[in-house]
């Protein structure tokens, strides 16, 4: 097999593939699991061991210390250990350790709670949204998404149980990890005693420092801390022209690395499920036509859809005469460590969420990765020894590469994080002490719809709905929804419809055949009203027929999804009851049921095209049904509908769709066009 990276040549030792070598300097190589040497021994052997003294020394003395060290040198596993057996956890505190996503958080909890020597929940675990697999009285040490820890501030504003709070990979600037910094940075003036560690695996630690030094009360309040490690080349090969097919490009590419490479595991960087799935298929059709001899391939996915027990699966060593390849989003790209990768595919595009302030719609849209990022997915080929990482673009696309992934608060809906903030008490968003400013029509917007849906008043202030709806750990419109479906007297069924819409991928729906077969049992939970009552319908099958995952299975559903479906409903009926929210049913009436659906997606409604495309009502933006969604071969009888998100890849799409009448949009502040005058209609 011949592949064009620079010039053509074949994949593997000896060929005469022409690459481009580079060492990344700051790889650093994570000690490798050993049975035959202790657990103390393999924690000396990571770069960071030599730095105990020094990190301890400082955390001491400073307030802040901000820590710079590539993913795998061993400071998200060891600084909480070291502070641990130091004894900042005496007295029943806590210290905590964040990260950006929970499949990182659920991962290393795993893997510290094994070096502690304990069970997970007891002295280590970790808390993410939906999951808590810790013990007030026991943990010690608690890892958990950015989030969860924002969510603690409402109800404890100084995190009075904490001594040292890490936030880990603070680089990726993800929203949660700013506000966290906004808060801490407040908390740190009323508690000097609490400590920070800021951990970046990029060289930006000086605009940290600047942020915590600016009105700090101590000039010694920050120090940096910079940890060395081993250092592995990695080779970068180029297309030699750009590919329009990056994923089957990538399937070409694992293929003759499995036949003509070397030992060693492969890591794909795609964008998403779809494609993600996608890949796993090719895969499986090329598996049977292996040469003899070549290794026995193990295609894994991994994304945040997944189970947390299907995410560990990656971390498993590979059997004898087997190679791991691991079909990835960005969560491998930097949050976390999986040894035995020598080989790195990177497509060279990520999936972002942007919000447009104009049109107050949020799109999933395939961008280009930023050079920061392409350097963090090279340097996971260099962990443990040298390797290769090819990339699915030409060289001279890299001069139109930005150089770093903007903050999320640049990019994203305000409206939940805003309402948050408020509930700890910054009305005056003007003075928060921002990381990185949020854009100014952004917050605009955020006020806007927060006022119009009654969740703050003409003062700006939270109103009693609002601190309620702030406690919920879902988007700010399903929440109303579920605080509406009181005076529709649907919360049973609205219950369940928040819970299916929090999973992923509840129908599997394959190609050819078995496809088809698939989509006649799908058949069977359709709803003619959308997708919403179909889940709706699925979900109460489940629960009274199922419960297994043969009978998903035999029905094209998800047990996974299903059964995490299960969990998020049973969390959140607890939030109902604590707010003494009705559990009644509204009877099959799904005429109530869409009415309070509107509630919550008010933002989110279209009205259908004769060319069989939707029109949003807000930005009037041309968009495609989803090819999931029972509404893609249907026309709305009301020609209205509302949808759950919007995901932009060739298309726009809309998913999770149901037709409403556009009346209903008038009791919620709606405005929207009169087809025969063109005129604005006024809301009451």
């Amino acid at each position: 097999m011949t592949l064009q990276f620079w010039k053509p040549g074949t994949v593997g030792p000896g060929s005469n593939l022409d690459r481009a070598t580079e060492i990344e300097g700051n790889v650093v190589a994570s000690a490798p699991l050993s049975s035959q040497i202790g657990r103390q021994a393999q924690r000396e052997g990571l770069p960071i061991f030599k730095h105990r003294n020094e990190l301890l020394y400082c955390i001491e003395r400073y307030g802040v210390l901000i820590v710079v060290g590539q993913t795998g040198c061993g400071k998200t596993t060891q600084i909480p250990q070291y502070l641990y057996e130091s004894g900042w956890a005496s007295s029943g505190s806590v210290i905590a350790c964040t990260q950006p996503r929970r499949v990182a958080a659920t991962s290393v909890a795993t893997r510290v709670a094994a070096e502690v020597g304990c069970t997970l929940g007891d002295e280590v675990g970790y808390t993410i949204r939906f999951e808590d697999v810790s013990s007030k009285e026991r943990t010690r040490i608690r890892y958990m998404t950015d989030g969860m820890l924002f969510r603690e501030t409402m109800i404890d504003p100084l995190l009075s149980k904490y001594s040292v709070i890490m936030i880990d990979e603070a680089h990726e600037r993800s929203i949660y990890t700013d506000l966290l910094l906004g808060i801490l940075k407040k908390i740190r003036r009323k508690r000097p005693s609490l400590r920070l560690i800021v951990s970046s695996a990029t060289l930006d630690a000086v605009s940290f420092q600047n942020y915590f030094n600016s009105n700090a009360a101590s000039p010694d309040e920050s120090v940096i801390v910079s940890l060395e490690g081993r250092t592995f080349p990695v080779e970068l090969a180029y297309l030699s022209e750009p590919t329009p097919d990056y994923v089957a490009k990538a399937v070409e590419v694992v293929w003759g690395i499995n036949n003509h490479g070397g030992p060693g595991d492969i890591l794909v960087f795609l964008t998403g499920r779809e494609e993600i799935e996608r890949c796993l298929e090719m895969l499986a059709d090329l598996l049977p036509r292996a040469p003899r001899g070549s290794p026995v391939l193990v295609p894994l996915p991994l994304h945040a859809g997944l189970s947390t027990e299907a995410q560990l699966r990656v971390f498993e060593t590979a059997e004898p005469r087997h190679r791991k390849v691991i079909i990835s989003t960005n969560i491998a790209e930097a949050s976390v460590t999986i040894n035995g990768i020598k080989y790195v595919v990177d497509s060279g595009f990520v999936k972002m969420r942007t919000f447009n302030p104009t049109t107050l719609l949020s799109t999933l849209t395939a961008t280009p990765v930023s050079i920061a990022s392409a350097t963090q997915r090279a340097g996971r080929a260099g962990r443990t020894s040298s390797g290769i990482c090819y990339r699915l673009y030409t060289q001279s696309s890299l001069k139109t590469l930005a150089p770093t992934t903007p903050p999320e608060i640049t990019r994203t809906d305000l409206t939940t994080p805003i309402l948050q903030l408020k509930v700890l008490g910054i009305d005056d968003l003007m003075k928060f002490d921002w990381v990185t400013g949020p854009p100014a029509e952004s917050v605009l917007r955020a006020l806007e719809s927060l006022l119009s849906t009654g969740m703050i008043g003409q003062d700006g202030r939270l109103t009693p709905v609002g601190e309620k709806v702030a406690e919920f750990p879902i988007e700010v419109g399903i929440a109303r929804m579920l605080f509406t479906s009181k005076d529709y007297k649907c919360g049973e069924e609205i219950l369940t419809i928040a819970a299916m819409t929090a999973v992923q991928d509840v129908f599997v729906i394959g190609d050819g055949a078995q496809g088809a077969l698939a989509e006649l049992e799908r058949r069977k939970f359709t709803a003619e009203e959308g997708d919403h009552l179909t889940l709706l319908n699925a979900y109460n099958a489940f629960t009274r027929y199922g419960k297994s995952s043969s009978w998903c299975k035999s029905h094209a559903l998800s047990f996974r999804a299903m059964s995490r479906a299960v969990s998020i409903r049973a969390q959140l009926k607890k939030y109902m009851a604590r707010f003494n929210l009705p559990m009644e049913s509204c009877q099959g009436d799904a005429k109530r049921l869409r009415k309070c659906l509107v509630s919550g997606y008010v933002r989110n409604c279209a009205r259908w095209m004769a060319e069989g495309t939707y029109r949003s009502v807000r930005g009037n933006m041309l968009l495609h049904v989803h090819p999931t969604s029972v509404m893609f071969t249907r026309k709305p009888r009301s020609g209205w509908v509302i949808f759950h998100e919007m995901e932009e890849t060739k298309k726009t799409h809309i998913r999770i769709i149901t037709e409403i009448e556009p009346d209903w949009l008038l009791e919620y502040g709606h405005k929207y066009l009169d087809r025969r005058t063109g005129q604005e209609m006024s809301t009451t």
